[in-house]
């Protein structure tokens, strides 16, 4: 029987982030260190209203960046200033954990993150107050599996981080220290 496959993130995480997050929060228990829980990929297709071939088109993308299988998301309840009705079919969703999450956020943070013009870092607001953090990308071309030859429209996606950390300062800290470019001005 092989090794079991442990990403260099999770490695790292393991061997020397948390260390640091006890020395610095002094932790008293091992399982009271902040540790990441999950991550989900959301992206909205508001044009599906106008046409519906676009759907499959965007679930195809973001199982080629995440790696898995996506789920396409219905709207709730009809909206008709939008044009939305119920059981609409207006986006697709993935929940990365454990190994793929670690491989998805190491390509975030070394790959495609580096690949934004202008790039100064992601924003530091993008916390909810419970350490959990969100951010936005404006296009899908930023992650090396897609194929610019066939990208029809640039498809922008929110990456939501979800921490075990009960504060922000804590999230971020853990945040910083895994990689995450966080702007400083």
């Amino acid at each position: 029987m092989a090794d079991k496959y442990t990403p260099r993130l999770r490695q790292h995480y393991d061997e020397v982030i948390v260390k640091k997050l006890v020395e610095q929060f002094g932790y008293k228990n091992p399982m009271e260190v902040p540790k990441l829980d999950k991550i989900v990929l959301n992206m909205g297709i508001g044009e599906a209203t106008a046409d519906p071939k676009l759907v499959p088109v965007a679930v195809a993308e973001l199982e080629k960046i995440a790696g898995q299988k996506a789920v396409v998301t219905k709207a709730r309840k009809a909206i008709a200033t939008f044009k939305i009705r119920e059981n609409l079919a207006i986006g697709a969703k993935v929940t990365l954990r454990k190994t793929r999450m670690y491989e998805f956020l190491d390509r975030l943070i070394t790959i495609a993150l580096p690949r934004v013009r202008d790039f100064r870092g992601v924003s530091p607001k993008g916390f909810d107050g419970r350490g959990n953090y969100t951010l936005g990308l404006k296009d899908q071309l930023l992650f090396p599996e897609i194929d610019y030859m066939k990208v029809d429209k640039a498809r922008g996606m929110n990456i939501s981080v979800v921490t075990t950390a009960k504060t922000d300062e804590e999230s971020r800290k853990l945040l910083q220290l895994l990689g995450m470019p966080f702007r400083t001005s």
